[in-house]
């Protein structure tokens, strides 16, 4: 069945916008037609009631699909990288359990935010959030945030439970805590927001690692082998729900 979301709760469910559009133009559904509709995270089976003018009115039929989150909130924070590849880890992160995207301007990062047009690119990045989280059948979308300085990440980093770097140092070293023992670590401690930080093209500069280091960040090792910007988040996500789920 078709996903859509919906910012009010599910007892007034009625889908506008581009969502009533696809699922009368695109889809071509009928009144009595199934749809999931997602409301404050819990994801109802609903039938089609009406079509109302640009709007379409779904009725719930108490149905609950059970959720496919996962049990831990992570947040991917990653230096501004270049060409699209910041809407690929949009895309294929959310479809791997990203709860949050927080991009910084790393001391590396060649890509510099156009203010002028930075809110039309978030928003564009928030859709590919959202369509992913439907084909995921994901009851969170997962927030995009407008880049900030390095130093705001570091004093954001405090908030969570635990918080990774990945360090291309890390991976070159003889000898190397294993990103799967940390995970475990951290499960056993029961904890519930991880931040996992990746530098962008060039990797994340020293003076940068230990500034991250001095407020409890730990390097996270994904292997022997360097990752491309836009691989390392989806290695980290993977091992992360392998681990935790």
């Amino acid at each position: 069945m078709q996903r859509y979301f919906i910012e009010t709760s599910i007892q007034a469910a009625r889908i506008s916008g581009e969502d009533a559009r696809h699922i009368e133009r695109v889809m071509r559904m009928k009144e009595g037609d199934k749809i999931v509709v997602v409301a404050q995270e819990n994801a109802h089976i609903c039938t089609i009631a009406a079509f109302a003018g640009d709007e379409v009115i779904v009725q719930p039929t108490g149905e609950i699909i059970p959720s496919s989150e996962l049990p831990v909130h992570v947040t991917v924070a990653c230096g501004l990288p270049k060409g699209d590849k910041l809407e690929l880890i949009t895309q294929k992160a959310t479809e791997l359990g990203m709860f949050a995207l927080l991009p910084f301007e790393a001391e590396r990062s060649i890509v510099k935010w156009d203010k002028k047009k930075g809110a039309k690119k978030q928003e564009r990045l928030q859709k590919i959030a959202k369509e992913a989280a439907e084909q995921a059948h994901r009851t969170v979308i997962p927030k995009v945030y407008e880049p900030i300085a390095f130093q705001q990440l570091v004093q954001q980093a405090q908030n969570f439970d635990a918080i990774f770097i990945a360090d291309e140092e890390d991976a070159k070293a003889d000898k190397r805590t294993s990103f799967a023992y940390k995970l475990q670590q951290i499960k056993a401690q029961q904890a519930k927001s991880i931040l996992i930080i990746f530098g962008p093209e060039g990797g994340i500069a020293r003076k940068e690692v230990e500034a991250l280091l001095q407020v409890g960040a730990q390097p996270m090792s994904l292997g022997p082998r360097i990752l491309r910007a836009e691989t390392a988040p989806l290695y980290a996500l993977s091992a992360i729900s392998y681990e935790f789920e």
